[in-house]
């Protein structure tokens, strides 16, 4: 709270926080840290990196669209994408806070490095740890798409928009199991 000009009347600012991170796809954790994000802030954005030296199953404007598409319904989420400095970003996107989940104690180690790094960059911009929901402590976007293409279930995982887009990338029509991939035998 800050006080307006006369000195006595409280003003509640605008809080918003930068969540960043690929998001391919985007998982039900992911959803999960922006709904408990948006109960200590106004406004989430969820920021998109762009980062050419990987290469992603979704391309940008995919995830742009697909994240867009689970928040079409929520005014308080903005989506955009980012390259470089997080912090610089951060500052451009009006944010005060950089939103990060905490799946295990090994992403803590990683996170705590990032977020020191951070301060020292840019002193203003905090990072705030929001831990994971224990049912979505194992689920990562990589892990998501591993047990989608060995032709396991992920509805409990992603967003329906999400199985629909993994579907389309395989080729697998709604409702069918997807493509168990083939095994081959070794002949003697």
């Amino acid at each position: 709270m800050t006080r307006s000009e006369r000195g006595s009347t409280p003003v509640k600012q605008h809080s918003v926080a930068v969540f960043p991170g690929s998001f391919d796809p985007i998982t039900n954790g992911h959803v999960d840290i922006v709904a408990r994000g948006l109960t200590v802030f106004e406004e989430v954005v969820v920021a998109i990196l762009v980062n050419s030296e990987k290469r992603p199953l979704f391309s940008v404007e995919e995830r742009v669209g697909i994240v867009r598409d689970v928040y079409k319904d929520n005014p308080r989420v903005r989506v955009d994408t980012f390259s470089g400095l997080l912090v610089e970003y951060a500052t451009r996107a009006g944010a005060s806070a950089i939103l990060r989940g905490l799946r295990a104690i090994s992403d803590f180690e990683f996170e705590f490095q990032l977020a020191l790094m951070n301060r020292r960059l840019s002193p203003l911009i905090e990072t705030v740890f929001i831990m994971s929901a224990e049912s979505y402590s194992y689920v990562s976007s990589r892990l998501v798409k591993e047990v989608f293409q060995l032709g396991g279930s992920v509805k409990d995982l992603v967003p329906p928009i999400v199985e629909r887009r993994l579907r389309e990338k395989q080729g697998t029509p709604a409702g069918a199991p997807p493509a168990a991939p083939s095994v081959r035998r070794r002949v003697r």
